[in-house]
């Protein structure tokens, strides 16, 4: 029993040696003071940061409670957050991504040869690739739930929709091309959206906790988003926030997505890694490692688009440095212009930059108990410019 005992503790103490060398080398306080001000003026109740690059994990921490109610329970690794839209790109755009590896969808093909009730008001010339850099024509946003009742109903609405401006002239950010992308995604695979990215990209990379549609009896640890007054009635807890997905009964190309900041992290070393990764449950030599997506591939997806006679800031699926407007951009000013990532509206974020090697996962629930409160917009680029300085850039 005392070998067993001293195994156990040596096993732990190197489980634990990143977080240990996290503090030898980076002092992250004034990370921690930033979203600790943050969470006293109410920006959001609770966070999870995970900062690292392409090799692993540099620092880690938790902060505040899932809601203002001092009994509820704090922060963990282990806390669900609901991502909103950053479910654009850890599932849809990888679930295309993987797709495309496999020779089974055509980027440049028409929306239409895939989904052929799309073919209608003038949208025939809409691509896969208009989807993905949401060029597309399409309108950014419709309230479906105040206006239909069923999956079908909302699902017709966007096929047959009319365009709102020239395909390929301008960006558009739109909900409409990530139910599309995820509906093609179901076409071609055969599987819906939820099983499709769990069989070929979530327990490859042992990301168990990533899924849609989270069981109730996981409700104990999921972040609590908005206290729903104008539809649902209830504060949304493990009930995607997002209401088109919501109509589309929780599992969608735009949202619906759950998962931790230590599961985003290994997706998004994955991708710093262009497309390469160690299966633990493989028990893998040393330097041996799996290949989630081909390294031209990964490249591709994450890499800004030019040349398309309008100033795009857009990757196929993924976000890039935008130039500041009204706001500073939420990676902050000092990530490099050759990075990539995407936020949620529920206060989410995952952005890499590929020149500096760093990783940053922010999770919060900032819409509760109310949606009204957009603080985060000040907060992330505080935030990853104060990362940056620390790292030495």
């Amino acid at each position: 029993m005392k070998i067993l005992k001293k195994y156990c503790l040596i096993a732990l103490l190197i489980a634990l040696q990143p977080l240990f060398a996290q503090n030898k080398k980076y002092d992250f306080s004034k990370v921690d003071e930033i979203i600790t001000d943050a969470i006293s003026v109410r920006a959001f109740p609770s966070a999870v940061l995970v900062v690292g690059n392409s090799k692993g994990m540099i620092y880690q921490n938790t902060y505040g409670r899932l809601t203002y109610d001092e009994d509820e329970k704090t922060a963990s690794f282990n806390t669900l957050y609901d991502l909103a839209s950053v479910t654009k790109v850890i599932a849809t755009t990888s679930a295309v991504m993987k797709l495309y590896d496999e020779g089974k969808i055509d980027l440049n093909a028409t929306v239409a040869s895939y989904i052929p009730e799309f073919a209608v008001n003038n949208k025939e010339d809409i691509t896969v690739m208009n989807l993905l850099l949401h060029n597309s024509g399409l309108t950014a946003w419709t309230p479906f739930y105040q206006l239909y009742t069923t999956p079908q109903e909302v699902r017709n609405a966007i096929y047959t929709c009319l365009k709102e401006y020239t395909t390929g002239t301008q960006t558009i950010y739109s909900d409409y091309n990530a139910v599309l992308l995820g509906d093609i995604v179901e076409k071609i695979s055969g599987l819906k959206l939820d099983k499709y990215c769990k069989e070929n990209i979530f327990n490859p990379l042992g990301m168990t906790d990533t899924d849609f549609l989270i069981p109730t009896s996981e409700d104990y640890r999921i972040a609590p988003t908005e206290n729903d007054t104008y539809w649902r009635n209830e504060l949304l807890r493990g009930y995607v926030h997002d209401e088109t997905a919501a109509m589309l009964e929780g599992v969608a190309g735009n949202a619906g997505l759950f998962s931790t900041g230590p599961e985003l992290f290994k997706f998004m070393q994955m991708m710093m890694n262009k497309g390469k990764y160690i299966d633990e449950r493989r028990m893998p030599a040393k330097g041996q490692y799996e290949i989630m997506f081909r390294e031209e591939t990964v490249d591709m997806f994450t890499t800004k688009v030019t040349g398309l006679g309008y100033n795009n800031t857009r990757a196929p699926g993924w976000e890039t440095k935008p130039e500041p407007t009204k706001f500073p951009p939420a990676c902050g000013y000092k990530f490099s212009h050759n990075c990539f990532g995407h936020t949620g509206y529920t206060g989410t974020s995952v952005w890499a930059d590929k020149d500096k090697d760093i990783i940053v996962i922010f999770l919060t629930n900032r819409v509760y108990p109310t949606r009204t409160n957009d603080e985060i917009r000040n907060v992330r680029p505080k935030l990853h410019d104060e990362v940056c300085k620390i790292l030495g850039y």
